[in-house]
């Protein structure tokens, strides 16, 4: 085994895969070091012997995550590098990872202020730009070929750590194939829009899209705060001043507190954590800024309610006038397997404050929330159930994945028989694919 680990495996100049630059070189009859452990039985590559991690640099890795076009790479003790591609885990063809490898591979590309902070926390965040070799750079172009979200933490008295790809290129809207109406809802003038949905489901990449759009069409000043910066925006016709957690500011309430000093026409808000921050971004939209923010939630009534809980009693009235009166729209996002092929689709509960819907809030009926959505469908609302089901007569997901990942089974079933009936679709097809259209 050779010790420089780009010199051993070099990416292959793969078209439409993302952060990928000019200047590599394939490798000569290198097999991927890929073994399925979750998906069909023989998806299994080409192996050889596993190769060794000794002297295995955590570059030479994430270059494979990117050239596999890989979500998520996991780094633990007993086992081999493992990654997440559309979905599904899949070991590399690698030696178990033990932890003194491991400590000094992380080691290797943080700070020495860095690694005294994990050692007191034992949690790190941070982001990592990977580097491309500087013989293969090209006079004038990019030296870094992709950003990852680096999460660095302890288990079982080891380091481990968990990496996010993030795509050099930020996609646009329709590349994502998001909900055309979320261009109307990211151009409001003020107001508070709130991004939801489990981890990994896609929320920063989402308001990346609608950050970008704001950029690309419209002159304002854009102030970020993130834990840690992902997509790196350029400015456009709008300035935008992107602040990180730890290098740039103490904590996301001090940010917000600051920039409302800062002349800002629009707040992104990385997560609302605590009381404060969600009292700050609330007051915010109040004063005439269009604040973006993102919650761990998994639908518009359950982000209400969140956000309302959190404040003690006493308080939680005032809360309810302020959030009906400055709330834009909930957007709740859950990522899907596409059906029969490789990749993932998008599914989106829209939820638009409408006067119903902010009496609702103010009443405290957010459970009636979920119905009015569904009988809003004219104004652009719809709920996470109705969005499953038109991915399933599109052809887009299979029947067990929606039903697997629906709300309320029973009452997706009646949509989807009526659709039936109504001649928007067949009967599901073999093994839960979609209908035949």
């Amino acid at each position: 085994m050779q010790n420089d680990p780009m010199q051993r495996y070099q990416p292959g100049q793969q078209p439409g895969m993302p952060g990928q630059q000019p200047g590599y070189t394939p490798p000569a009859n290198e097999p991927p070091k890929v073994i399925v452990i979750s998906g069909k039985p023989g998806d299994e590559g080409p192996l050889g012997p596993p190769e060794e991690v000794m002297d295995l640099h955590i570059d030479e890795l994430l270059n494979i995550m990117v050239d596999l076009n890989a979500s998520d790479l996991h780094i633990s003790q007993n086992s081999p590098p493992v990654v997440r591609h559309d979905g599904k885990l899949k070991r590399l063809n690698y030696e178990a990872l033990f932890p003194e490898v491991i400590q000094r591979m992380m080691y290797d590309i943080i700070s020495d202020d860095n690694i005294q902070k994990f050692e007191t926390t034992y949690e790190l965040d941070f982001s990592y730009a990977l580097p491309i070799p500087f013989e293969q750079r090209v006079p004038g172009g990019p030296t870094s070929r992709a950003r990852f979200r680096v999460n660095l933490y302890r288990e079982m008295g080891s380091t481990a750590a968990a990496f996010r790809l993030i795509a050099s290129k930020i996609p646009t809207i329709e590349e994502l194939s998001l909900p055309h109406i979320l261009k109307r809802i990211c151009e409001k003038p003020r107001g508070l829009i709130i991004v939801t949905g489990p981890t990994g489901s896609g929320k920063s990449t989402s308001l990346a899209a609608m950050i970008n759009h704001i950029n690309m069409n419209h002159a304002h000043h854009i102030i970020t705060i993130e834990d840690p910066i992902e997509y790196v925006h350029q400015h456009k016709l709008s300035v935008i001043n992107q602040r990180e957690l730890g290098q740039d500011t103490k904590s996301f309430l001090n940010a917000l507190r600051a920039s409302l000093r800062e002349d800002p026409d629009i707040l992104l808000v990385g997560e609302m954590r605590d009381m404060e921050t969600i009292s700050l971004a609330v007051t915010a939209a109040e004063t005439g800024h269009l604040v973006f923010a993102t919650l761990h939630t998994n639908n518009a009534a359950e982000s209400v309610d969140r956000m309302i809980d959190v404040f003690p009693p006493g308080q939680q009235e005032q809360i309810r006038v302020q959030l009906s009166n400055n709330l834009v729209a909930i957007i709740s996002q859950q990522l899907l397997p596409r059906a029969g092929g490789k990749g993932r689709v998008p599914a989106n509960e829209i939820m638009l404050a409408s006067p119903a819907i902010r009496n609702l809030v103010r009443e405290a009926k957010s459970h009636q929330i979920t119905s009015m959505i569904q009988t809003s469908g004219a104004m652009g609302m719809t709920t996470m159930d109705q969005c499953l089901r038109d991915l399933f007569l599109k052809g887009l997901v299979t029947l067990d994945e929606i039903m697997a990942r629906c709300q309320n089974p029973e009452e997706l079933k009646k949509m989807l028989a009526t659709a039936a009936v109504g001649g928007q679709g067949g009967p599901p097809g073999p093994g839960g694919q979609p209908p035949r259209r």
